[in-house]
C-alpha cells in the first residue's frame, strides 16, 4: 500500500500529517511512503530527513495524489485536491462533515473513501488515534503563553526590593484536555488557578494539578456516556452564566475551552460579564472556531471591550508545528495501521472505529 503525504495548502497551516520518524516506522511495516517536496519544511522537517527514514520525498502534489492509495492530511482536502484523487483512493484528515458538506459531496462523487479523525469514538481502543486530544493539549499550552504575553502582570508572585507582587489569578472554563493543559501550564508559571466545569467528575483532576475547582449545583445530567459535556437546560444555563460572571470578576486571565461535540460552543461569558471584569484583564477564547465561549470574541483577531482584551486565536496547534506534527503523526499512523491489513485498506464497517470515522464510502455520503 502506498501512503501519500501532501503539503498542507490551508492558510497558515504549518503542520504536516506525517513526520520522518513515523514515516520510517510505516516503511519498516512494509508500506511505501511518498512525501510531497517541502511538505514538512514549515514544521522543521526537511526532505532529507524523510529520505533518511526510507520515505520517498520530492514528489509534486499531483504525483502524491495520483500514486497514493491512502492520502494523509491534517486539514480537509480542498476542491482542487479532491479533483487530484483517483477513484478508489482514501483520504484521512480532520474535519466536521456538517461544516464541509461540499467537499464531502465531491469526495463521494469521485468514490473516494474519506475518514475524519474528528469523529473518533471515545473508547479505549481509539486513544492512540485521538488527534483531538493531542492537538487540544497543544492549544491549552499555547493559550496560557498568549495570555502571559498579553497581560500586564507577572504570573508568579515576586518578592522584590520594590515590594511583593501578587501572582496572577487565572480562571479556566472547561476542564477537558485543553483546559487541563492550560491549568497545568498556568500553575507551572506560578499563577493562582481556579477552574469551572459542569461535570463534577473532573474535580479530582483539576485539584491534582494544584488548582481550585469552582463548581455549582447543576441538578441535571451534565455529561454524556462518553465523558463529554452536554447542553444544559435554559434555566440551568442562566444560573451558570451568573455564577461564571461572579468568578470572572476576580480573575486577571480567563481561558475558555468549553465545547459540545457537533454543536456550537456554549456562550459562558456574556457582554455584561465582560463589563464586570477588571480593566487590563485578558480572555483567551479557545472555542472561537465553533462560535466562541465569550459573546464578544471575534475570530482570528484581538479586541478590547471595556478595558478587557479578548483574544480569538485560530488553529493554535499550527503555531507549534514541530511537536503538534509529531503528536498528529503518531495518531494518524495508529489509525492507518488499524485500517490496513496485509498491506491493503480494509473498510470494516462492523468495527466501531472505522464505522464512526468513515464519512464517504463506495460513492455514498455516510456522515453529514
Amino acid at each position: 500500500m502506498r501512503v501519500g503525504v501532501p503539503k498542507e495548502t490551508a492558510a497558515k497551516e504549518r503542520r504536516v500529517a506525517l513526520t520522518p520518524d513515523v514515516a520510517g516506522k510505516l516503511v519498516k511495516s512494509g508500506l511505501t511512503v511518498l512525501v510531497e517536496r517541502g511538505a514538512g519544511e514549515a514544521a522543521s522537517f526537511g526532505d532529507e530527513a524523510y529520505r533518511a527514514a526510507g520515505a520517498t520525498p520530492g514528489a509534486t502534489a499531483a504525483e502524491v495524489f495520483a500514486q497514493g492509495d491512502v492520502i494523509l492530511k491534517v486539514q480537509p482536502p480542498s476542491a482542487e485536491e479532491v479533483r487530484l484523487c483517483p477513484e478508489g483512493a482514501a483520504v484521512v484528515a480532520v474535519f466536521q462533515p456538517s461544516a464541509e458538506r461540499e467537499i464531502v459531496s465531491q469526495l463521494a462523487g469521485r468514490k473516494v473513501t474519506a475518514f475524519s479523525l474528528a469523529l473518533l469514538p471515545r473508547i479505549t481502543r481509539a486513544q492512540p488515534m485521538d488527534v483531538l486530544s493531542s492537538q487540544a493539549t497543544v492549544a491549552g499550552y499555547k493559550a496560557v503563553l498568549l495570555a502571559a504575553t498579553a497581560t500586564g502582570r507577572f504570573f508568579p508572585m515576586l518578592v522584590t526590593a520594590a515590594g511583593t507582587l501578587p501572582p496572577a489569578r487565572v480562571l479556566v472554563l472547561g476542564a477537558g484536555v485543553a483546559g487541563l493543559q492550560a491549568i497545568a501550564t498556568a500553575r507551572r508559571l506560578g499563577a493562582v488557578v481556579s477552574a469551572f466545569d459542569v461535570r463534577p467528575a473532573v474535580k479530582e483532576q483539576v485539584e491534582s494539578l494544584g488548582a481550585k475547582f469552582v463548581g455549582m449545583q447543576i441538578g441535571e445530567q451534565a455529561e454524556t456516556a462518553g465523558g463529554y459535556a452536554t447542553e444544559l437546560s435554559e434555566d440551568t444555563h442562566r444560573r451558570e452564566l451568573t455564577f461564571i460572571a461572579q468568578q470572572a470578576k476576580d480573575a486577571d486571565i480567563v481561558i475558555t475551552t468549553a465545547a459540545i461535540p457537533g454543536k456550537r460552543a456554549p456562550v459562558l461569558i456574556t457582554a455584561e460579564a465582560v463589563r464586570g471584569m477588571k480593566p487590563g484583564s485578558v480572555i483567551v477564547d479557545l472555542a472561537v472556531e465553533t462560535g466562541g465561549n465569550c459573546e464578544l470574541t471575534e475570530a482570528g483577531t484581538d479586541v478590547v471591550r471595556n478595558g478587557v482584551l479578548i483574544l480569538g486565536p485560530l488553529n493554535l496547534p499550527s503555531t507549534l508545528p514541530y511537536h503538534a506534527s509529531q503528536m498528529y503523526a503518531r495518531n494518524v499512523a495508529s489509525f492507518l495501521m488499524h485500517v490496513a491489513r496485509d498491506g491493503k485498506l480494509v473498510v470494516d464497517l462492523g468495527d466501531e472505529i472505522i464505522r464512526d470515522t468513515c464519512v464517504t464510502y463506495a460513492g455514498e455520503v455516510r456522515k453529514a
